[in-house]
């Protein structure tokens, strides 16, 4: 269990309430935005460690995250995820996030590996309210495939929902039974073992927008981020499948392919266009990400 509340004091994001139990924690909150940026304390960045490195049939995990007005938090992962082999018993991650007015939170978690024969559902539910924002992603691994392996066995299921004042933007319910059938179905996972979907909602979004983060994956899909956030070529994987949809209040992303390091670079690029475009923030990359 995880509750973190976070509220604008005087100008600073500061966390005044904070309650956890094993496994879950929470490193001290990290200002690295106001080395550029002379509001930088207005975002408070938060890393979440899972102390028993992963999570095993049975396991119940809770998060809530509360913004405050004003406030403007980033919440990231220190590691991967990695979701074991199922004992009978399934596994359930349920998150609910709370944004009041004008304030804006960015919850980018590290890629989830889910191993073969893994039980898992994961449940996020998002209530923004007026002239608040959400921008999140999620990325995962179907099976340890550095090792030959892949998912034909087990469950995994995502549900998520979003609304602002009570209206839904996004009902979002993914369900990958384990089996070869489904993993080389164009309907399930094509061969391929790695998905993601970003997507941001609170703010109307242009068309010309919706073409640029298009136009980012075509300038360089094949990419990965060094140490110092500078692009280098990985090489070619199998063709991976990518998408961008406008939605009422805001867009979607999804890929499909087999590099998680392909589409962790073209979300952190469309992640960094959205904060110059509508955040008004600079491009500071967590340093977890670049170890």
């Amino acid at each position: 269990m995880l509750n973190l509340t976070y509220a604008s004091r005087q100008g600073k994001t500061v966390i005044v309430e904070q309650q956890n139990q094993a496994p879950l924690k929470v490193q001290r909150p990290l200002y690295p935005e106001e080395q550029t940026d002379p509001e930088g304390q207005k975002i408070c960045h938060s890393i979440i460690l899972h102390t028993a490195g992963g999570v095993v049939g049975g396991d119940r995990l809770s998060c809530n995250f509360d913004l405050q007005p004003n406030s403007q938090a980033l919440i990231t992962t220190a590691a991967a995820s990695k979701i074991y082999r199922s004992n009978g018993s399934q596994a359930r991650q349920k998150i609910e996030i709370n944004v009041d007015e004008r304030a804006c939170l960015e919850w980018l978690p590290q890629e989830t590996i889910v191993f073969n024969a893994a039980d898992y559902r994961q449940d996020l539910r998002v209530d923004l309210a007026n002239n608040a924002s959400f921008l999140g992603w999620e990325i995962n691994r179907f099976g340890r495939t550095a090792r030959g392996e892949k998912f034909v066995q087990g469950n995994w299921r995502s549900h998520t929902e979003i609304y602002q004042e009570g209206i839904p933007l996004w009902i979002d319910r993914q369900w990958l039974p384990g089996s070869e059938e489904i993993f080389y179905s164009p309907n399930g996972l094509a061969g391929q073992a790695v998905i993601g979907s970003l997507i941001f909602v609170g703010k109307t979004i242009s068309k010309d927008i919706v073409e640029q983060v298009r136009s980012l994956w075509k300038s360089n899909p094949h990419m990965t981020l060094s140490r110092h956030a500078a692009l280098t070529p990985i090489p070619n994987s199998k063709s991976p499948n990518q998408g961008v949809t406008r939605l009422n209040n805001g867009f979607l992303c999804r890929y499909r392919g087999n590099s998680t390091a392909e589409v962790r670079n073209w979300f952190i690029n469309v992640w960094l266009l959205l904060r110059t475009s509508f955040l008004s923030r600079g491009s500071s990359v967590p340093r977890v990400w670049m170890l």
